[in-house]
C-alpha cells in the first residue's frame, strides 16, 4: 500500500470519526488532547514510578491499560450519542455539555497523575479537584440508592 493511500484512509476515518462525535471543534480536541495526554501519564505513572492505583503493585499492566482505553472510548461513545440526541431535540447543547463533563474528568486525572509523579500540584487545585469528587461521589451514591 502506498503512502498516500494510507493517509487517505486515515483522512477519511478521522472525518468519519469527527461527523459522529459532532464535528471538529474546539471542545473535541481538547476532549482527545486530555485523553491522550491521560493516558500518556499514566503509562508514565504505572512503567517510570511504579505508583499506578490502577494495579495491586502500582506497576504497568496492559489489562489496566486496555480498561482505561476501553473507557475513553465509552466516553466517545456517549459523545455520539449526546449528538444524536441534540439532533432528535432541535438543541446544540447536550453534546457540549457531554464534552466539557468529560474533559473536565480528563483533567482531574492528569492532576492526580502529575501528583502521583511527585509534580507539585497547587493547593488552589487541589482543594478543586476534592470538591468535584465529593459532588461526584454524592450523586453517585443519590444514583444507587
Amino acid at each position: 500500500m502506498s503512502l498516500h493511500k494510507l493517509c487517505g484512509g486515515i483522512g477519511v476515518a478521522a472525518g468519519i470519526m469527527a461527523t459522529f462525535l459532532g464535528g471538529w471543534d474546539a471542545g473535541l480536541q481538547a476532549l482527545l488532547t486530555a485523553m491522550a495526554v491521560d493516558f500518556a501519564l499514566g503509562l508514565m505513572v504505572a512503567g517510570v514510578f511504579k505508583r499506578s492505583p490502577k494495579s495491586p503493585n502500582g506497576r504497568l499492566e496492559s489489562r489496566a491499560g486496555w480498561k482505561g482505553l476501553c473507557r475513553k472510548i465509552g466516553s466517545l461513545f456517549l459523545v455520539v450519542i449526546a449528538v444524536q440526541l441534540d439532533a432528535a431535540s432541535g438543541l446544540t447543547v447536550i453534546r457540549d455539555a457531554v464534552v466539557i463533563a468529560f474533559l473536565a474528568n480528563e483533567v482531574i486525572s492528569i492532576t492526580e497523575n502529575l501528583g502521583l509523579m511527585g509534580v507539585p500540584i497547587p493547593k488552589a487545585i487541589t482543594n478543586a479537584i476534592d470538591i468535584l469528587k465529593s459532588k461526584e461521589e454524592q450523586e453517585h451514591e443519590q444514583i444507587h440508592n
